[in-house]
């Protein structure tokens, strides 16, 4: 072997006299040791995730049943952990690898599913993939207040008997309903700041002539996600909670500092807009609004008197409007105390940002909805006869 050969392990010292360089073996077997640690890590990784070797699991029909929850952009490795902590399976590798046989796995949505505790990953897998294993989905549409609509025999479910219908699961054999008496005795006696309330609406809500109606308007159209087999006030917190995040997006309260009104008012003005027209027509409905409000004129919405009616009707009854009560815009000047309905983005957009105009009457005269506006009276009522002629309500 030549000196160049030995160069890896000697070294010439003066005088030409060759030693080890133990320094250099040690660095090497070291470096070929903790490659080894690595490559044994990655595998065992790989293995751990992708369910193969041995892995615990359950078998038989399980025990009870329990609502597991899948938050958004849990993976497949996080659902299965999170099913091992709740025992729903025995490991997470056993839900893992039965997932590898089924893609829907990978399409599973945010939101509460009733599973069943000690079941094998398989039978975990067929039971979240199946659409009716989800429960507590809430969707509250723009427009819907929180007591029901009544017109004829036909029934418009209002925010509590939705929330109600989303609270509901058969678990080992008995249905878990927060029922809509519990949900409105909880509304007409909780202290709103312990619900969530944000700070610049409790004043005014809690001010409500009528307690029932103390968060109509705070909860915002949009889907939620409600957990069976909590508490109505639990319900209430987390929908109260995730529509004040909601709110803030679309810039609550700070979106009200330059309408001249509290950021409430101006939830209540969206209210208004939200019930008397369509999208199209949201930004003049809000400047009749402001300009009647402006004049001293009362608003005369028909909107307001069916609210307290529960009535779905376009146009209102003369003995309708000769009742007494705070919501009667026909009967009081300035706005009602709270909302009257779940508040879209586009029409608080709209309460605080009228276009411009200086309409003071409105009336829908088209079929689709659409409002004809006017100056004077004079116009307003050849717009009124145009609606009638048009069959428009």
């Amino acid at each position: 072997m030549t000196d160049d050969e030995l160069g890896f392990f000697e070294e010439q010292e003066e005088g030409g006299k060759p030693r080890k360089d133990r320094r250099r073996v040690k660095l090497a077997v070291f470096g070929l040791v903790v490659l080894a640690l690595i490559g044994g890590g990655v595998w065992y990784g790989w293995r751990q995730l992708s369910g193969i070797g041995d892995y615990d699991d359950f078998q038989g029909a399980g025990e009870t049943d329990i609502v597991v929850e899948v938050k958004g952009g849990d993976s497949t490795g996080a659902i299965a952990n999170r099913l091992k902590d709740d025992g729903v399976v025995a490991s997470s590798r056993a839900f893992v690898a039965a997932s590898e046989d089924d893609n829907r796995v990978r399409s599973v949505q945010p939101g509460y599913y009733v599973m069943r505790t000690k079941i094998s990953g398989k039978d975990a897998v067929t039971r979240i993939v199946n659409p009716t294993s989800r429960v507590g989905n809430l969707q509250i549409k723009a427009g819907t207040q929180f007591d029901d609509i009544t017109n004829g025999t036909a029934v418009t479910p209002g925010v509590y008997s939705l929330i109600s219908k989303a609270s509901c699961a058969n678990l080992n054999g008995k249905q878990t309903c927060v029922s809509v008496e519990d949900l409105r005795k909880t509304v007409e006696t909780a202290n709103l700041s312990a619900l969530g309330v944000p700070e610049w609406a409790i004043p005014d809500a809690s001010n409500s002539p009528e307690p029932k109606r103390r968060l109509e308007g705070l909860i915002m159209p949009d889907v939620y996600e409600v957990k069976p087999g909590t508490s109505a006030e639990e319900v209430l917190k987390k929908l109260v909670a995730d529509s004040s995040a909601r709110l803030q997006s679309v810039g609550m309260p700070a979106l009200a500092d330059a309408t001249g009104f509290t950021p409430y008012q101006l939830l209540v003005m969206g209210s208004l807009v939200q019930r008397e027209a369509i999208v199209g027509d949201f930004g003049k409905v809000s400047r009749v609004t402001y300009n009647r409000l402006a004049k001293g004129m009362k608003l005369e919405y028909d909107s307001t008197v069916n609210y307290v009616l529960d009535r779905p009707s376009i146009m209102t009854k003369p003995e309708d409007r000769a009742k007494a009560g705070p919501y009667n815009t026909y009967a009081n000047t300035g706005l009602p105390p709270t909302p009257i309905a779940a508040v879209s983005r586009e029409a608080l957009e709209a309460a605080a940002k009228p276009v411009d105009g200086t309409w003071v009457f409105f009336v829908r005269c088209q079929k689709d909805g659409t409002s004809c506006f006017a100056n004077t009276l004079e116009e307003h009522q050849a717009n009124v006869a145009l609606a009638e002629k048009n069959d428009a309500y």
